[in-house]
């Protein structure tokens, strides 16, 4: 079974409407496919996928881990296609516990599926992580604003930190080590990870060995989403090289994709865009993205660095031929008469305004960013 877990450093930046429009795209293809909502404390993914408000989820389960696990994965109108809700109702169920996260990660390996999907929560909580960790081949979903890189770079970050922790083990010198940078006032997040292996290695061969294991298995992908113009995907070079310099860790890109107004659209109609407009530059992209992970190994941990840059020139390619697919669209329904020069003024006022308001986030978090780097605080 494939195992997606799919991620952000932060919401807003359509994590969970590609967790949907992938899954869809992978039954439509054939494969037995299971779409689970895991961001608990917020579940609403059956109202991308069209499903009826769940009257039972994960938090059901979670209530009395007795009780058949069948029970909360339920089929959907889309053929090869289950879904597993979250729960909203029950409070504090975003913070699992060690035997509550144990019991469904059980039940989730169990189930007989070809694909299995998971929308995780936004943000780097312990559980959210070991969610993300149960696969080598993790996604992380971003979005070409400042906020959404950086807190895609902290996500690794701390991914690798957690593994760090799975590995080293209490009572052994690795982690007495870290504990002390942690407690001598640096901070683990300030710490270059390569600069601190060499010393593991040094004075704890095992725990570097396991350590090292762990993080050759870890090949993190990336996909931008709601880019507006080409050079956003640049960004995912932002975050490809910080996670090499820094982390040690090499990740690679499925893809971009822009931003439609289509997509609100669908989720008003409470269906997925790959479903409402099968044929927009959107849900091609998913398509395209849905694509390169079905023909990829399930258990291809041996990307080389030929494969990661091919990656980011076949998304940079991607950007600007579906941009150029863009404008074309646009031409057409201004001739059409579909779209009026008045709609076409008031969508560039309204663009506009967004990049204001962009801009000044910007520079906003360039002068924190700053502040911060004349303290010594290293990201």
């Amino acid at each position: 079974m494939r195992i997606l877990p799919i991620a952000s450093g932060k919401g807003g930046v359509g994590k969970s409407l590609t967790a949907a429009n992938l899954a869809v795209a992978f039954a439509q293809a054939g494969r037995r496919t299971v779409l689970v909502d895991l961001d608990l404390g917020a579940s609403n993914l059956h109202l991308v996928i069209g499903h009826r408000a769940p009257e039972a989820g994960i938090g059901t389960f979670l209530s009395d881990f007795r009780q058949d696990f069948s029970k909360v994965v339920t089929g959907t109108d889309i053929p090869n296609l289950r879904f597993i809700p979250g729960d909203t109702e029950i409070p504090g169920l975003a913070n699992l516990k060690a035997a509550q996260l144990k019991a469904l990660v059980r039940r989730l390996l169990g189930l007989d599926a070809d694909v299995l999907v998971l929308d995780l929560g936004a943000g780097t909580h312990q559980s959210i992580l070991d969610f993300f960790l149960l696969s080598g081949q993790g996604i992380v979903v971003t979005a070409p604003t400042v906020t959404a890189v950086l807190n895609a770079y902290v996500f690794l970050k701390n991914t690798v930190f957690r593994l760090m922790y799975m590995a080293f083990t209490k009572g052994t010198r690795a982690h007495d080590f870290l504990e002390t940078l942690r407690k001598g006032g640096s901070g683990l997040q300030k710490l270059y990870i390569p600069r601190i292996i060499p010393e593991i290695k040094r004075i704890d061969p095992p725990s570097y060995e396991k350590f090292k294991n762990h993080l050759d298995r870890l090949h993190p992908r990336l996909i931008t989403n709601m880019i507006e113009d080409p050079r956003d995907a640049d960004v995912a070079m932002k975050i490809r090289r910080s996670c090499e310099e820094y982390l040690g860790l090499r990740i690679e890109h499925l893809g971009i994709m822009y931003r439609d107004s289509i997509q609100d659209t669908a989720l008003a109609s409470r269906l997925p865009v790959v479903l409402y407009k099968p044929q927009s530059i959107l849900a091609q992209a998913v398509y395209r993205i849905a694509d390169k992970i079905l023909q990829s190994p399930e258990d291809s941990f041996g990307f080389n660095d030929r494969d990661i840059e091919d990656s980011f020139q076949e998304a940079n390619m991607e950007a600007e031929i579906d941009f150029e697919n863009k404008m074309e669209y646009v031409e057409e329904l201004l001739h059409s008469g579909t779209l009026t020069q008045g709609d076409l003024i008031e969508t560039v006022k309204s663009q506009q305004f967004e990049i204001s308001k962009l801009k000044k986030e910007n520079n906003f978090l360039k002068l924190k960013l700053s502040a911060a780097l004349s303290q010594g605080f290293k990201i």
